[in-house]
């Protein structure tokens, strides 16, 4: 498998759409939005998300094409035509804290089931958190939610630690747990 890291803006919409609907069907906890909410979602509201002020949003792309299980096919954007399709295997935003320009937050983060163990979160967080730091950010948040294991410990794996911070309230009481990756030194 070949992994490249394409950055999409509100004109790839298309592209980002099935990416993000497999994920919320996949962890529908994980997020804070839900699949009904976006699934018949609005070309104009695709193209809202992407385009956060500052953000950066990434696809994982197999450029290799073989499919496999939690994927999405996704037409190719190469200099070669006959290139065709790449498998969509996991996505990821970095976005600027308006209220803190040392701070960039990690969303979005998803990886299909079928690739997970494989590099594809490292290579987005990586992606993600070189870009934050370019951008001059210190430290790179993201919220997960307590049940969520085998993201805290992929987290944990890339720099992040648990800090003291409460995060958002969940409906069942619990509040998401905060993690932060220094940026200083070492993106």
């Amino acid at each position: 498998m070949t992994i490249a890291l394409r950055r999409v803006t509100a004109d790839d919409w298309a592209l980002w759409r099935p990416v993000r609907l497999a994920a919320l069907a996949d962890a529908p906890g994980a997020f804070g939005s839900r699949l009904v909410d976006w699934e018949h979602a609005s070309e104009h509201r695709w193209r809202t998300r992407l385009s956060l002020p500052g953000a950066l949003d990434l696809l994982a792309v197999d450029t290799d094409g073989h499919p496999a299980n939690g994927t999405t096919s996704v037409p190719g954007r190469h200099a070669d035509p006959d290139a065709g399709s790449v498998r969509a295997v996991g996505m990821a935003s970095g976005v600027p804290d308006a209220d803190d320009p040392r701070r960039v937050e990690l969303i979005s983060m998803w990886v299909a089931p079928g690739e997970r163990r494989r590099g594809v979160a490292r290579a987005l967080i990586g992606a993600v958190a070189t870009w934050a730091a370019e951008q001059g950010a210190r430290e790179l948040v993201l919220a997960v939610v307590p049940d969520n294991a085998g993201a805290r410990e992929t987290y944990a794996r890339t720099g992040f630690s648990v800090t003291d911070d409460v995060g958002e309230a969940l409906p069942d009481g619990r509040h998401e747990i905060v993690m932060r990756r220094d940026l200083e030194g070492r993106p």
